[in-house]
């Protein structure tokens, strides 16, 4: 079987490993190489469905369950298994108890439980929730090194769309992401920054409890960590505005004040696809398979989708959704 995937997105590169580990030649096609342009770019890397659940639909949670193990077997040492710390300052305890009324398999953590998880916030919040079977990763690094890794395994990567199309495939899989073109999708900006300072360590992401979106503080290598993200809906893709910009600053603040004092080292924009449903979608017309709408979950639900999407492919099953 040979097949073309459009796209070099999360989508896109784990369709390409699903495919390829099941024997089959793939070709990745995209002109704009290197995954800087998908949204995946400016994603958190939190692999956390029960997090999720309490904005999201229990498909979310059903379909990213194997996610992390899925990323572990095909980059061995890429995950952290920490889990998710979510937090909320006095005033708003409530909201945190609502988070966790819609969520599941965590642990109610108290002071000492939270300064035991992540020392350098000992005594700045009375109560936590801790969700101890997640994890997360550098989504940055696990793209660069999924296509090299696909790339030595044989996979072609190509960025002309035109010579790809004058070449015989025996399908095509359509994981280009969000299209004005499509008019039952929409996009959905996200804006991110990312912060540096020695004066604060965590071992895991953290969520802050907010009234408009979800805050998240992620850390990655170097003492630096990924603030983020907004949740607006529009398919701009400018620079983040001085609005987000404030919220995600005082977010990182509230959680701790040494990021008053932090490198502003990068921010960023990524136009999430998303259906109505806010639900992945897997389509066939043809020859063609699409897969699209991964919305703000895509770490999470890419493997899921991929391992449908090589099904359909290879074993002839009808798209779902």
């Amino acid at each position: 079987m040979n097949v073309l995937v459009k796209g070099s997105g999360v989508a896109g590169l784990s369709v390409a490993h699903e495919l390829r580990s099941r024997g089959a030649r793939v070709t990745v096609v995209d002109p704009q190489p290197g995954s800087r342009a998908a949204a995946s770019w400016f994603a958190g890397g939190m692999l956390a469905p029960y997090c999720e659940r309490e904005s999201a639909e229990q498909t979310v949670v059903e379909l990213g369950l194997g996610a992390a193990d899925w990323w572990e077997a095909a980059l061995p040492g890429s995950v952290t298994r920490n889990g998710t710390l979510v937090l909320a300052p006095v005033r708003d305890v409530r909201e945190l108890e609502r988070f966790g009324s819609r969520t599941s398999e965590f642990e109610w953590a108290d002071e000492d439980t939270i300064a035991t998880l992540e020392p350098d916030l000992a005594g700045r919040f009375r109560r936590g929730l801790f969700f101890k079977d997640e994890a997360h990763f550098d989504p940055r690094h696990v793209l660069i090194s999924l296509a090299a890794k696909l790339a030595e395994a044989g996979v072609a990567f190509e960025t002309d769309p035109v010579r790809t199309a004058t070449t015989g495939f025996d399908r095509t899989v359509q994981c280009t992401g969000y299209s004005r073109e499509d008019q039952t999708m929409r996009g959905v900006r996200g804006e991110m920054l990312t912060l540096r300072t020695s004066d604060i360590s965590l071992s895991r992401p953290v969520r802050l409890v907010h009234p408009r979106f979800p805050i998240y503080v992620v850390p990655r290598v170097d003492h630096t960590f990924m603030v983020g993200a907004t949740m607006i809906e529009s398919d701009s893709a400018g620079p983040i505005t001085v609005r987000s910009m404030m919220e995600l600053l005082n977010a990182a603040y509230s959680l701790h004040p040494a990021f008053g004092e932090a490198e502003i080292v990068e921010t960023g924009v990524g136009i999430r696809p998303a259906y109505p449903d806010n639900l992945p979608h897997v389509m066939r017309e043809g020859n063609t398979i699409s897969i699209n709408g991964l919305y703000r979950h895509g770490f999470l639900l890419a493997p899921a989708m991929a391992m449908q999407v090589a099904d359909m492919v290879l074993n002839e099953r009808t798209a779902t959704r």
